[in-house]
């Protein structure tokens, strides 16, 4: 999970895997030229993608094509889900506490 949380900390990256998620497949061509910077570069945020196992890369003639690896993206939710469970029971519990020792309103005692 390290690195696929590593992988989508670069904006690029994630553009790359969401627009791999709305067509099943396409060339590191056809990727590079929706961004302003190289062929090279685009390669490079993909390489990134695939050793997150993010992406999968096969060679078709003399391209390479790219597809979202679905799988992996659901771990990562998983992951993600378990975190904010984790994080709203422990948020639930100080809400609980600090209502336990909210101070009494003005002019009322405490019962």
């Amino acid at each position: 999970m390290d690195r696929v949380f590593a992988a989508l900390g670069d904006a690029t990256r994630r553009d790359i895997v969401r627009r791999l998620l709305t067509q099943p497949e396409a060339s590191v061509s056809v990727l590079a030229e929706r961004y302003a910077m190289s062929f090279a570069a685009v390669a490079k945020h993909v390489a990134v993608l695939e050793r997150a196992r993010l992406v999968s890369k096969t060679r078709r003639g003399r391209e390479q094509v790219v597809r979202a690896e679905i799988g992996t993206l659901r771990s990562a939710a998983g992951l993600l889900a378990e975190f904010e469970t984790l994080w709203r029971t422990r948020i639930d519990r100080m809400e609980g506490l600090l209502a336990e020792e909210a101070p009494a309103p003005r002019g009322e005692e405490p019962s």
